[in-house]
Parts: C-alpha cells; structure tokens; sequence
C-alpha cells in the first residue's frame, strides 16, 4: 500500500464527493490502485492567480480518509470512482512547505499533478 495526495477543488470539474467518493481519470489508475486499502490526505488548495480558486478553496490538506475500493464510472469511460471510508476533516494550516518556494510562490511542478 502506498500513500497518495488526492486533489479536489471546490467546484469540482470531476464528480468528486470527498466524504464518499473521488472521481478520477485512467492517468491516475495505477497511484491511486496502488493507495487503496490505505491513508490517503485531500489537498485543495487556493491558487495565487486570477483563477476562481483565489477567492475559493482551503488553503492546503483539509482532510485524511481511506480509499476501500475503485469501481469504474458507468457513465464516463476511462474514468473510475475511489470509494471513501474514515474521512477526517483537518485544521485550515499550511503544511506541505515542499510545495512552496522559498519566495512564496507555488512549485508549479510538484503542485501540477492531482494525485
């Protein structure tokens, strides 16, 4: 079992429901088939840009939980459903400094990926 950071937004492109369930595309298969079973963190974080997520969003992680299963979605091939067990909302604190730089800004190559 692996650990994985799942992304979200607060207006959700994908059918997320982080207390249920995670939608996500065949690209993250493999990362997040490779976390089932285990801890995963949810991570939503506010853009330092003109992007709605600005003014939207938590800051950082704001909840842990469990993936139990993975079921494809029947209505969007290449897609697939993590199911959620054990969501635990966090506190609204910065703590992934890895994707921070110094300067401030946001690590545009480590915060690009959504698993």
């Amino acid at each position: 079992m692996s650990k994985a950071v799942l992304r979200t937004k607060l207006d959700p492109t994908y059918d997320d429901l982080p207390e249920q369930r995670y939608h996500f595309p065949r690209t993250y298969l493999r990362q997040v088939d490779a976390a089932r079973g285990d801890w995963i963190v949810y991570d939503e974080r506010r853009r330092p840009s003109s992007d709605l997520m600005k003014t939207g969003g938590r800051p950082a992680c704001f909840a842990t939980a469990r993936i139990i299963d993975i079921i494809p979605d029947p209505s969007k091939p290449d897609h697939f459903y993590a199911l959620i067990e054990d969501f635990l909302p966090l506190t609204d604190r910065y703590y992934e400094g890895g994707l921070r730089r110094e300067d401030g800004s946001t690590n545009k190559g480590a915060f690009g990926r959504a698993v």
